[in-house]
C-alpha cells in the first residue's frame, strides 16, 4: 500500500454523536480513505452503519427522520429506564443483520463491564448486540447481558477510543470527541444529569487518551442537547465544518507519513 492505514475513532456524546456523520461525509468528498473505525456509544452507531455498508448520503436520510420515540421501549425501572429492543432492532434492521467481521470497513465496537470495570472490544459477532451494549448509558438503558459479562456504554471507560483502532493496526488516527466537557446549565432531567456526569469524569482521561491520535477534531456543539435528538442537521453540519478545518492538517500529516516511510506517488 503506497499510504498509511488510516483509522477513525469516533466518541460517544448521545445526539451530538450525528455529528460523525458530517465528518464522515468531509473525508468522503476530500477522497481521504477510512481503513478501521473504532468507536464508543453513538461513535460505535454511526461508525457500525458505516462499516456495514451504508454510503454517507443514507447515513443523512437516517439522521433526518430519527427520532427518539421510535426507537423508545420505556420498561418499570430496575436495571434501566429504557429495554432497548428496538433500538437494536433498527441497528440490525440498517446493518444488514451482519456480524462485525463481515463488514467492508473493520470496526471495532467499544463497551464497558459493569461487574469488572474492564473495557471489552468487540471485533466480531452480531454488530446489532455489541452496539447495544455500547450504547447503553447506566441508569437509561438496560444493561446489556453478554455472557458472563454486563455491558453499558463504551463512553463510561473510553471516550473517544483512539488507541482502540491505532491498535487495530491504523498507522495515523483521526479522531473525533464531540462531547467534550463544557460548562452547562441546562440540566433538565435525569438523562442530562447522567450525561453530564459521564462527561465531567471522562474529561482529563480524554485529553490523555487522545494524545495517541494525530489529528483531534472538536466539533462546536455546546449549544446543543447530548439528549433530545432535535437540531440533527445542525449538529451534522458542525461536524461538517470542524473537518472542513482539518482536512489541511490531515492530509499533511498523510505526506508526512509517505516521506517518512519513503513512499513515492
Amino acid at each position: 500500500m503506497n499510504r498509511p492505514k488510516i483509522g477513525l475513532a469516533l466518541g460517544s456524546g448521545g445526539a451530538k454523536g450525528f455529528s460523525h456523520i458530517g465528518v464522515l461525509k468531509i473525508l468522503h468528498e476530500h477522497q481521504i480513505p477510512v481503513d478501521y473505525i473504532a468507536g464508543s456509544s453513538m461513535g460505535a452507531l454511526i461508525g457500525s452503519l458505516y462499516g456495514a455498508g451504508q454510503t454517507v448520503d443514507n447515513l443523512y436520510r437516517l439522521a433526518k427522520i430519527f427520532r427518539r420515540k421510535y426507537f423508545l421501549d420505556i420498561t418499570v425501572p430496575k436495571m434501566g429506564l429504557i429495554q432497548g429492543n428496538r433500538i437494536k432492532e433498527y441497528i440490525r434492521f440498517f446493518t444488514f443483520g451482519k456480524s462485525l467481521e463481515d463488514f467492508h470497513i473493520p470496526v471495532a465496537v467499544v463497551t464497558t463491564d459493569l461487574y469488572t470495570g474492564e473495557k471489552v472490544v468487540f471485533q466480531q459477532g452480531d454488530a446489532a448486540d455489541a452496539v447495544r451494549a455500547s450504547i447503553s448509558v447506566p441508569g437509561i438503558f438496560i444493561p446489556e447481558k453478554y455472557g458472563n459479562r454486563l455491558l453499558v456504554d463504551g463512553g463510561v471507560i473510553d471516550r473517544v477510543p483512539a488507541t482502540v483502532v491505532r491498535e487495530m493496526g491504523a498507522d495515523l488516527v483521526f479522531a473525533v470527541d464531540c462531547a467534550h466537557f463544557y460548562k452547562n446549565t441546562n440540566v433538565s432531567s435525569i438523562y442530562d444529569v447522567i450525561m453530564q456526569s459521564i462527561d465531567i469524569m471522562q474529561g482529563e482521561l480524554v485529553q490523555k487518551t487522545v494524545m495517541d491520535a494525530d489529528v483531534v477534531m472538536l466539533p462546536k456543539l455546546s449549544q446543543y442537547s447530548s439528549t433530545a435528538f432535535t437540531n440533527i442537521e445542525e449538529i451534522i453540519r458542525e461536524g461538517e465544518k470542524e473537518a472542513e478545518k482539518h482536512v489541511d492538517p490531515m492530509k499533511k500529516a498523510i505526506q508526512k507519513w509517505k516521506e517518512k516511510n519513503h513512499v513515492q506517488e
